[in-house]
């Protein structure tokens, strides 16, 4: 039995739309975006959604609205995709990393005054795997000291902390659409705001930096960051299938709680009664028993049988490109490498039936057992 990592839930419903589109004439800049936008804007409870290529150019082009560039400071998490630390770079600030809530796997929030200094202007908070927990706290710590709060929620479209939705936090939120996601467009992103002028700057920056309907006027250096009539056709359709998506990436998600509930090797998601997870990914941790050698043998061993696997996420600080002009080495943020070094992302997505949960499952329990003895001391 060959089981993916991850798979998109596309039905007839999305390739009708993307057929309409591709007859219509109309392939960018149309109204499909405009569609896709209010919707995603509305699901957020923000006033304003534009439509970019790809979560990262959605945090890129957030970070230039804001005003951040050489010589500011932005405090974010190690523990994330590069783009939550790469989108700083790209403007020339520094990004000054915290550790992280074993909990959660988001930034520990009592760790982030301590971080702040003159030069700080900004946080860039990450709802790791989709858990918004702490973001109400780090909102407050951002309007406390007068930063500009950015919420990367690539990983959490769906998702609530409270009654309030993942994209509502800060300045700007900024999600992604890659195939892997609780909705996708392909390839895809969206930054929610409620500031108007920030709503603006972004168009602008995402349509090389165009403000107004003349096609050869640029106000401002932009990006082509555009997303395509296709992409919010195919955007559009999953946002009205949202409930239908999410539902059943809950129940794939219970299904795998029931079973490695027991599981002695195993540290499963913390969800708090607070919090209702939308589910990017099914990500549980080795205990103390293994270390990374051993979780690399375990996805080897589960990739060997047909199932797919991975590790979520190596630490940012420790990536060649970071470590080495900052200065960052293991041990600066021991609980992100801790929890970094045990992570394993088993497959996961809406369609997953019953069987092939167990399939994982006792492929997973004869590999943990399999390292286990292995490691153990022979007499």
């Amino acid at each position: 039995m060959q089981i993916p990592l991850s798979q998109p839930d596309i039905t007839q419903k999305e390739i009708d739309a993307v057929t309409e589109v591709m007859t219509s004439g109309t392939l960018s800049i149309g109204s499909r975006i405009l569609e896709f936008e209010q919707k995603v804007a509305a699901i957020c409870q923000r006033r304003y959604a534009v439509g970019v290529s790809s979560g990262t150019a959605g945090l890129h082009a957030a970070m230039v609205a804001a005003g951040i560039g050489p010589g500011d400071e932005v405090i974010t998490t190690p523990f994330s995709f590069v783009a939550s630390a790469n989108c700083i770079l790209y403007v020339g600030a520094k990004p000054v990393f915290v550790d992280i809530n074993t909990k959660t796997l988001n930034i520990d929030t009592t760790l982030v005054e301590a971080a702040i200094t003159p030069r700080t202007k900004a946080i860039v908070a990450v709802e790791a795997f989709g858990h918004p927990g702490g973001m109400v706290e780090i909102e407050q710590i951002a309007r406390r000291n007068e930063l500009i709060l950015i919420e990367d929620c690539c990983e959490g479209f769906g998702g609530f902390a409270g009654d309030r939705p993942i994209g509502s936090f800060g300045r700007a939120g900024v999600f992604g659409f890659y195939p892997n996601k609780q909705i996708t467009t392909g390839e895809g992103g969206m930054i929610v705001t409620d500031d108007d002028r920030f709503a603006d700057v972004c168009r602008a920056l995402r349509n090389q930096g165009r403000e107004g309907m003349a096609w050869l006027a640029h106000q401002r250096l932009g990006y082509n960051y555009r997303l395509s009539e296709i992409q919010a056709a195919i955007g559009s359709v999953q946002c009205d299938r949202l409930e239908e998506i999410l539902e059943n990436r809950r129940r794939v998600a219970q299904m795998y709680m029931t079973r490695l509930l027991d599981n002695r090797f195993l540290i499963l998601p913390t969800i708090t009664d607070d919090v209702h997870m939308s589910w990017f990914v099914f990500v549980v941790r080795l205990n103390d028993l293994f270390g990374p050698t051993e979780r690399d043998e375990i996805i080897k061993g589960l990739r060997a049988s047909g199932v797919g696997s991975n590790n979520y996420f190596p630490p940012i600080h420790l990536q060649p490109y970071i470590a080495g002009p900052y200065g960052f080495k293991e041990g600066d943020f021991p609980r992100c490498e801790f929890v970094a070094g045990r992570t394993l992302a088993l497959p996961f997505y809406g369609k997953m039936t019953e069987l092939q949960v167990d399939h994982v499952v006792a492929v997973l329990n004869e590999q943990l057992e399999k390292v286990q003895m292995v490691r153990k001391p022979r007499i």
